[in-house]
């Protein structure tokens, strides 16, 4: 079983609770929350801010033919075929303690599923004719990078770093519901129990913020 969790930065805004193998990876459970989260809000103006967990070049796909708006930190090094850069290379983009080392419009690369004569499944690599963003920034001080695929090209490398930085409040959020309010002791094995806890501790913990906010 897993639960997954969105967080609009103030309180939680959406749980779903997944049950089957299928969800046991990230990829499939993350993008089925915020596709359910789509459903119910249309003509929403948002952007999903999404961990590792998600590297489906097929999933990011279906996100654009969508109009879901996506940042997602992807794994170094992945393999990528560049249209077009952004970056001025005369005049290097740096801020604070980061330096912007690509900005490029990219098409990303998947592994079809085949079936040989035998019946086995291989995959072999394919080319996703989509445009998306590659965004790279360093660490002037630790010499770390962190890609970031994305489908908004209007907003500047220092936008996307900002709001990817802000993904960290729902880390903040997890660690909050599970010593503070408990919710790493699951006190029930069926769905149903699991789900109540999880919506009472969430609702407890809303109403945390709320007055903390409110003081």
């Amino acid at each position: 079983m897993k639960f997954s969790f969105s967080f609009d930065g103030i309180l939680a805004s959406a749980v779903e609770i997944f049950t089957g193998q299928k969800y046991s990876a990230e990829d499939n459970a993350l993008a089925e929350a915020v596709l359910s989260q789509v459903k119910k809000e249309e003509h929403h103006d948002n952007i999903y801010v999404i961990d590792r967990g998600l590297q489906s070049t097929r999933t990011m796909k279906d996100f654009e033919e969508k109009s879901v708006k996506f940042i997602i930190r992807s794994k170094e090094n992945r393999k990528f075929e560049e249209a077009e850069s952004f970056l001025e290379t005369e005049n290097p983009l740096k801020w604070d303690d980061w330096e912007a080392i690509k900005d490029s419009k990219v098409k990303l690369y998947t592994g079809k599923p085949i079936q040989n004569k035998r019946g086995n499944i291989h995959h072999r690599e394919e080319k996703v004719e989509t445009d998306f963003r590659l965004v790279v920034i360093k660490n002037e001080k630790t010499g770390k990078e962190f890609w970031v695929i994305t489908n908004e090209f209007g907003l500047s490398v220092r936008e996307i770093s900002d709001y990817y930085r802000k993904r960290w409040d729902i880390e903040v959020f997890f660690r909050f519901m599970k010593q503070e309010l408990n919710l790493s002791h699951i006190v029930s094995l069926n769905k149903n129990g699991i789900q109540v806890m999880v919506y009472m501790t969430m609702i407890a913990s809303m109403l945390l913020l709320i007055y903390k906010k409110s003081k």
